[in-house]
């Protein structure tokens, strides 16, 4: 058997990481046709060949679509690896046992995530956990659940999701693949990363129309791109890596700070803006919930650099107490119209650019920014005032130059131009 024919060359680099156990958590991300799944069979096979003593379990969201899906995958990957006479298998509930070892391969439903609690083994440990459409989960909450229950016994567990990522950026799996986070690796294919005949020529046909007719739906279905849904607010968002050089070319650096009240966090944004080419940078964050004023003053001012920092004018004490722990804090004027305005500023930039590596909760932040429904299939025209606050941090940084352009706008209007 030759796993550079079961495996596609775009996974190498995973399969040679899960070999080597460097990361205890895969999000393999993608569009329809891209073999995550068939990745993920295959490997959770390796690893039980890897690791005798250790068992594998396989949830879907609901159990009745286990038979007809990942149970049947994983049939696939046996017969492929010429491994079928190893295996017993077993229909009700499914299950494959490795005659060998009596290692055991179990599939369930997560429609109680609390029902894991009761799994038990008669031999070994569960060592290999997989998270079959993993966006069809309730959220990190049930996935935490499930983990505790089923993840004893071992030192280190593999833990793989699969799954297309939803349109909408908001969605709890698409903000939880932008976190970097220790341990954690995620990878994203699309079926042109396949030689095409694995897939056949129907199958690239099919998708090729789409592309003719509908190209956002072609890019979420068959790329796994988060399109959005046709309601995000900007459009003009790109999340890619940003080198120091890029950021060079700015004309000013600002910052801007939104107190937290309650449940709601301090959030600060460092912005380089390039106004030749109207671009703006998101270059630096910092965000925190009940952030001690002393802790707050010192990561705004290590960040800041000594230059001005815009903050909320609600909240005038804090900016007297960051003042004096040196931080050159002053209120914004904000004014009827302000929010309005600066989301307006903000939509009309050529080009946002926030790196995820260098500010994830920015990154989550602007993509998932939406605007409500109406009901109706179409959406409201205010902005939602909720899940914005390095939004209005960036608003509070840029202030001057928003306020400028808004003075020459009613400058014109005036003068009938």
């Amino acid at each position: 058997m030759r796993l550079s024919e079961l495996i596609a060359p775009t996974f190498y680099g995973v399969h040679a990481d899960m070999r080597a156990g460097r990361h205890e958590e895969y999000f393999l991300k993608g569009g329809r046709g891209s073999a995550k799944s068939s990745f993920a069979a295959i490997e959770l096979l390796l690893h039980l060949l890897r690791h005798p003593e250790e068992n594998a379990i396989v949830y879907r969201r609901v159990a009745g679509t286990l038979r007809s899906s990942v149970f049947e995958q994983l049939l696939w990957a046996v017969e492929r690896m010429g491994m079928a006479a190893l295996f017993d298998t077993r229909l009700d509930p499914p299950e494959l046992i490795l005659r060998s070892t009596g290692q055991r391969v179990l599939f369930r439903g997560a429609d109680d995530a609390g029902k894991s609690k009761s799994l038990k083994l008669a031999r070994g440990a569960f060592g290999f956990l997989w998270f079959e459409e993993a966006a069809e989960f309730g959220g990190m909450e049930d996935v935490r659940t499930i983990k505790a229950s089923v993840l004893r016994g071992v030192n280190r567990a593999a833990t793989v999701f699969t799954y297309n990522p939803p349109a909408s950026a908001s969605s709890w799996i698409n903000a939880e693949a932008m976190l970097e986070k220790p341990g954690r690796l995620v990878h994203h294919s699309c079926y042109t990363q396949l030689p095409p005949q694995w897939l056949g020529r129907s199958f690239i046909a099919e998708a090729e129309a789409l592309r003719e007719s509908n190209e956002r739906a072609y890019r979420h279905m068959y790329l796994g791109e988060v399109t959005g849904t046709g309601g995000q607010v900007f459009d003009n968002l790109s999340l890619k890596a940003v080198q120091d050089e890029e950021l060079e070319g700015a004309d000013r650096w600002m910052n801007g700070l939104d107190f937290g009240f309650a449940a709601d966090p301090d959030a600060f944004i460092r912005v380089a803006f390039d106004a030749r080419r109207r671009r703006l940078f998101v270059a630096e964050e910092f965000v925190g919930v009940r952030t001690p004023t002393d802790r707050l003053a010192a990561e705004v001012a290590r960040r800041a650099r000594g230059e001005t920092v815009r903050c909320d004018s609600a909240d005038p004490r804090m900016i007297q107490e960051l003042r004096s722990r040196g931080v050159a804090a002053v209120g914004a004027r904000k004014g009827p119209g302000s929010v309005r305005e600066g989301i307006r500023w903000l939509q009309e930039l050529r080009e946002i650019v926030i790196d995820p590596a260098r500010c994830p909760h920015a990154a989550r932040e602007f993509s998932a920014y939406e605007y409500e429904s109406d009901g109706l299939g179409g959406f409201r025209t205010d902005c939602p005032d909720r899940d914005n606050h390095l939004i209005d941090a960036a608003r509070y940084a840029l202030e001057e130059q928003i306020q400028r352009r808004s003075a020459r706008t009613i400058r014109r209007s005036q003068l009938g131009i």
